[in-house]
C-alpha cells in the first residue's frame, strides 16, 4: 500500500475531542448490532402469535445470524480497499432500513427478510467499530478504548432480553403494537450514530487498486449459510435428516472451496491465508472460535436454568443476568487499561480462560432444582469477568499481528471466528440439553413413581381437576420424549410436587452441558499458553511518525 493510502497516526486525523465524539457514535452502532442479537429472543413468541406464524419464528433469528456472520469478513476486506467511513455509514443505513421494515411487517416471512437486512448492516457495525478505533487511536490508548467497546457489547447482549420482554409485554406504545418497538427503538439511536460518524469521522481518502475476491465471498457464503442453518434448525429437522445432512455436506464443500480459492487469490483474498502463518493471528483465531463455543453456549444455559428450573420469566432471567455485565465491565476495562499501560496482553487470555473454565465447572457441579438464586447470579459475574479478559485482548492481538493494510481483515476475523463459535456452541449445547433432559426426566419420573408422597399427590382428585395441571397430566401420559419438552410454558403453573422430576431432570442436564463447556474452555486455557511472550506494538507507528496529540 502506498504512502498516500496508508492509515495515518492518530493525531494526524482527529483531535482528542473528536476522537471521543466518534467513539460515542461507534459505541451506539455496536450497541444496536449486539442488542439485536438477543432482543428478539423474549419477544418472538408474541410477535409470531400476532403475525400468525408461530412455526416460522426460528427463521427471524436464523436470518439475522446468517447475514451478520457472512457479511462480517466482507466488510473487513472491503474497508481495507475503500476505507472505513463509507463502509460504516453504509452499514448503519442498511441496518436502519432493516429495522424500519422489521417494525412494519405483516407476516413472519416479511420479518425474516427484514431481519436478514438488519443482519447485513449489523455485520459492518460489529466488524468496523474496533477497526476504526485501531485507525484513529494509538496502541497505548487503543486497548483502553476497546475495553469500553467490549463492555458495551456485553451490556447490550444481556439487556436485549429485558428490553424485548418489556416491549412485547406492552399492548400499545404511541399507536403501534408494543413488539414493533423492538425494532423501532433502533431508529433514533441509529440516526444519532449516523450523524456523529458522518460529521466527525474524517479519515484520509482511500482507494487501493485491488481486485475484489468475489469467488472467496461466494465460497464463504456456501460454507457458512448451510452450517448455520443446520446449527439453528438441526434439532427440529433431526440431525440425521436429509435436510441436515445436505447442509453439512454443502458446508464442507464450501470450506474446501474457500481454502482453495483463498490460496489462489493470494494478497487480494477475503481472508489472506498468509495471515495464519503469524502465530499470534492463528492462535487468537482458534481461541476466539473455541471461546465462542464454550462461552456463548454456556451463557445460553444460565437463562435456560433460571427459566426452566427456577421458574423465572424471560424478563426476570434477563435482569438476573445483569450480574454478568458487572463481570464483563470489570474484565474489559481492567484488561484494556493494563494493556495500555504495559503492552502486555498474554496473561489476560490465560486468566480469562482459567476463570471461564472454573465458572463452568462450578456451575456444572452446583446447580440443582433447589439451589438459591444468588449462586447462578455469582457464577454469571465470573463468566463475564472471564469473557472480558479474553475478548478484547485477543481482538487487539489480531489487529497488531497483521500489516496496517490488513487492519480491517484482522479485526473482522476476530468477530467472525467468535460469532461462528457462538453459533455452533449455542446450537450444540441446546440440542444436547434437550436430548439429555428427555432421558433424565424419564428416569426421574420412573423413580418418582416409587415414592408414596408423589403418588398421593398424583392421585389426588383435587390436583387432577385443577386446569393448571392438565398439561402436566398430558405430559405424564405421553412420556418425556424430546418433542414433548419443546413447550414447557405450563411447567411452573402446575403442582410443585409433581413437576419436581422434570425440573430436577433439566437441572442435571444443564450440569452435564456445563461440564462439557468447562472441558472446551479448559482446552482454550492450555492453548493460550502458546501465545507469544511479547508486548504488543503498533505496526503503523513503525511507518509513520505520531503527530502531536
Amino acid at each position: 500500500m502506498s504512502k498516500t493510502t496508508s492509515v495515518r497516526a492518530p493525531g494526524a486525523v482527529l483531535t482528542p475531542r473528536q476522537t471521543i465524539t466518534v467513539m460515542v457514535g461507534l459505541m451506539l452502532g455496536m450497541f444496536l448490532a449486539s442488542l439485536d442479537q438477543t432482543i428478539v429472543s423474549t419477544s418472538i413468541y408474541t410477535i409470531a402469535n400476532d403475525l400468525d406464524g408461530l412455526s416460522l419464528q426460528a427463521w427471524a433469528t436464523t436470518a439475522y445470524l446468517i447475514t451478520s456472520t457472512v457479511s462480517t469478513p466482507l466488510y473487513g476486506k472491503l474497508s481495507d480497499i475503500f476505507g472505513r467511513r463509507p463502509l460504516y455509514l453504509a452499514a448503519i443505513l442498511i441496518f436502519l432500513a432493516g429495522s424500519l421494515y422489521a417494525g412494519s411487517v405483516h407476516s413472519m416471512t416479511e420479518l425474516a427478510i427484514a431481519r436478514g437486512i438488519q443482519g447485513m448492516g449489523a455485520g459492518g457495525l460489529l466488524a468496523l467499530a474496533l477497526t476504526i478505533i485501531g485507525d484513529i487511536v494509538a496502541l497505548k490508548d487503543r486497548a483502553k478504548f476497546q475495553g469500553y467497546f467490549m463492555s458495551v457489547f456485553g451490556i447490550s447482549s444481556v439487556l436485549g432480553p429485558v428490553i424485548g420482554g418489556a416491549f412485547a409485554g406492552s399492548a400499545n406504545i404511541l399507536g403501534f403494537d408494543g413488539w414493533r418497538w423492538v425494532f423501532f427503538i433502533n431508529l433514533p439511536i441509529g440516526l444519532a450514530a449516523l450523524a456523529v460518524v458522518f460529521l466527525y469521522l474524517h479519515l484520509p481518502a482511500k482507494h487501493v487498486k485491488q481486485k475484489i475476491d468475489y469467488w472467496g465471498a461466494a465460497a464463504i457464503t456456501l460454507a457458512i449459510v448451510p452450517l448455520l442453518l443446520v446449527a439453528e434448525q438441526g434439532r427440529s429437522w433431526g440431525w440425521t435428516s436429509v435436510s441436515s445432512l445436505l447442509c453439512v455436506g454443502l458446508g464442507i464443500v464450501g470450506i474446501v472451496a474457500f481454502i482453495f480459492v483463498e490460496k489462489r487469490a493470494g494478497d487480494y483474498a477475503l481472508i489472506p491465508l498468509r495471515l495464519f502463518r503469524n502465530i499470534t493471528f492463528g492462535l487468537s483465531s482458534l481461541l476466539n472460535f473455541i471461546i465462542g463455543i464454550g462461552m456463548f453456549g454456556a451463557i445460553a444455559m444460565l437463562p435456560m436454568y433460571l427459566q426452566l428450573v427456577k421458574g423465572l420469566t424471560p424478563t426476570e432471567a434477563g435482569l438476573m443476568m445483569i450480574t454478568f455485565t458487572v463481570g464483563i465491565l470489570f474484565g474489559s476495562i481492567t484488561a484494556g487499561r493494563t494493556i495500555s499501560a504495559s503492552g502486555t496482553y498474554r496473561i489476560f487470555p490465560i486468566m480469562g480462560t482459567a476463570i471461564l473454565t472454573g465458572a463452568a465447572l462450578v456451575m456444572g457441579l452446583s446447580l440443582r432444582a433447589d439451589t438459591p438464586l444468588w449462586v447462578p447470579g455469582a457464577i454469571a459475574v465470573f463468566f463475564g469477568l472471564g469473557l472480558g479478559f479474553c475478548m478484547q485482548p485477543l481482538t487487539l492481538a489480531m489487529q497488531v499481528s497483521v500489516p496496517a493494510k490488513d487492519m480491517g481483515v484482522g479485526t473482522s476475523s476476530a468477530a467472525f471466528f467468535r460469532s461462528m463459535g457462538g453459533a455452533v456452541g449455542t446450537a450444540a449445547f441446546i440440542s444436547m440439553l434437550f436430548a439429555l433432559a428427555a432421558e433424565k426426566v424419564a428416569s426421574g419420573m420412573k423413580d418418582a413413581a416409587q415414592d408414596a408422597g408423589f403418588l398421593k399427590v398424583l392421585n389426588d382428585p383435587a390436583v387432577a381437576a385443577d386446569p393448571a395441571n392438565a398439561p402436566l397430566y398430558a405430559f405424564f401420559k405421553n412420556g418425556a420424549g424430546n418433542d414433548s419438552l419443546n413447550d414447557t410454558s405450563w411447567l411452573h403453573a402446575a403442582n410443585p410436587t409433581l413437576i419436581r422430576p422434570i425440573t430436577e431432570g433439566f437441572a442435571q442436564s444443564i450440569d452435564t452441558v456445563m461440564l462439557t463447556a468447562a472441558a472446551l474452555t479448559g482446552v482454550a486455557f492450555l492453548i493460550s499458553f502458546a501465545l507469544p511472550k511479547k508486548k504488543l506494538t503498533d505496526p503503523k507507528l513503525a511507518k509513520e511518525p505520531v503527530a502531536a496529540h
